[in-house]
């Protein structure tokens, strides 16, 4: 009995492990190491002031992933997003507020936005906030109403 759920809970590991990478937009990279250090990345910026440099995927055409800078005291409004965003603080602090209240995500804390979930964002006043995203489609920031 134990060895047919050891089986059974194996063959379930490999077939979420398997479809991973493609609903991540990882297609091709499966087998490649990336390596990205935040502190070296490539970073572009915006008229806003935010920062992006991107680690895999393309973030204005699919699922992708990035290191994201917010300048200090930075406020991105109440929005949406069309797809789920994932963050993980790598220094200073990501600010997040929606209806069941603020969450302040600092060094290693993660946080997850589901597409189509209303919400605030900004950065620490002080020291801004840098910090790791990855984005289940292309980037879209919608005002919210």
């Amino acid at each position: 009995m134990k060895r047919s759920l050891l089986v059974v809970g194996v063959a379930a590991a490999l077939m979420v492990a398997w479809s991973v990478g493609p609903v991540q937009g990882k297609e091709g990279q499966a087998e490649k190491v990336i390596f990205v250090s935040a502190g070296q990345a490539n970073y572009n910026t915006m008229p806003n002031g935010v920062s992006m440099a991107p680690v895999w995927g393309d973030a204005n055409t699919g699922p992708h992933a990035t290191f994201t800078k917010f300048p200090a005291g930075y406020d991105a409004g109440m929005h949406t997003h069309t797809n789920d965003v994932w963050i993980v603080g790598v220094k200073g602090a990501y600010l997040y507020k929606d209806d069941a209240g603020e969450k302040r995500v600092g060094a290693g804390d993660f946080l997850r936005v589901p597409g189509g979930h209303k919400h605030w964002s900004g950065a620490d006043k002080k020291e801004g906030a840098l910090f790791y995203e990855e984005g289940s489609g292309k980037f879209d920031l919608i005002p919210a109403k």
